[in-house]
């Protein structure tokens, strides 16, 4: 078994594969200050949860992370309490994707992952969009490529800079009004968000599509299933494929 594990800003999204299945995950907050002997305890109790046990002879590990600090800490937990070297996606480590990106060090493991992912599902060109802290946008070529993309202030954090600059508006459910046309200041607001970042989205997806090519456009990330059914551009919604694609690359690399 294959436990994977993707450190984002603001949510880490563990899933538990056996074979190319995923058989169980959990979506916890991202907490920077977990050293690696609390990593190993929450990960002991998610697993013992559910009735599985980690076995080092039976099981590997994959991680990606955009915070430095908890890389290091999933690499001692691995080593110190699961007895396994854990496959982290980093420079060097084979993808089987070539990075076409100027400086390749500087794209994140996440869009990484999600690119190897969607590749492997539905081949290229595609566009994977990540609704994560940030919402990025990334392309794959009809080759199998990482060609880069695009990074855009994402949905919350955009809305916590309406709230903070605001006095007058406050915080408020982040789901599909009933109009466009808000009748309120709450819906008025929900349909701002909602509609305005479907419509952002697409926008660059056709904008993309136009150096690309027509793409398979697939969605992924904490907001994914709000947007994406509002999309007339996302054809695939695919929580996991981060996982999915840190599984391919943990496979890559066994023979390291």
């Amino acid at each position: 078994m294959l436990l994977t594990i993707d450190v984002g800003n603001t949510q880490t999204v563990l899933g538990l594969f056996d074979g190319p299945k995923l058989v169980q995950h959990w979506r916890i907050s991202t907490n920077g200050e977990r050293t690696s002997d609390e990593l190993a305890l929450l990960v002991a109790d998610l697993l013992r949860l559910k009735g599985l046990a980690f076995h080092p002879d039976q099981l590997g590990i994959a991680v990606s992370s955009v915070v430095p600090r908890l890389t290091a800490a999933l690499r001692e937990m691995s080593d110190e309490w699961f007895g396994v070297e854990a496959v982290v996606l980093e420079p060097g480590t084979r993808t089987g994707m070539p990075i076409l990106y100027d400086n390749p060090k500087e794209v994140g493991a996440d869009r990484i992952a999600n690119s190897v992912g969607a590749y492997d599902l539905y081949g290229g060109p595609c566009i994977v969009v990540d609704f994560g802290t940030a919402t990025t946008l990334d392309a794959v070529s009809a080759k199998g490529e990482y060609l880069g993309g695009a990074i855009i202030p994402g949905i919350e954090i955009s809305l916590d800079a309406l709230f903070s600059r605001a006095a007058a508006l406050r915080r408020v459910e982040l789901v599909e009004p009933r109009n466009v046309i808000g009748k309120n200041t709450v819906e008025s607001m929900q349909a701002g968000a909602v509609y305005g970042f479907t419509d952002q989205v697409d926008g660059l997806c056709r904008r993309i599509e136009a150096e690309l090519g027509e793409s398979t456009i697939v969605a992924t990330g904490g907001l994914a299933g709000l947007i994406a059914p509002l999309s007339t551009k996302i054809q695939h919604h695919e929580p996991w494929i981060t996982l999915i694609g840190l599984r391919l690359i943990w496979e890559r690399n066994q023979d390291r």
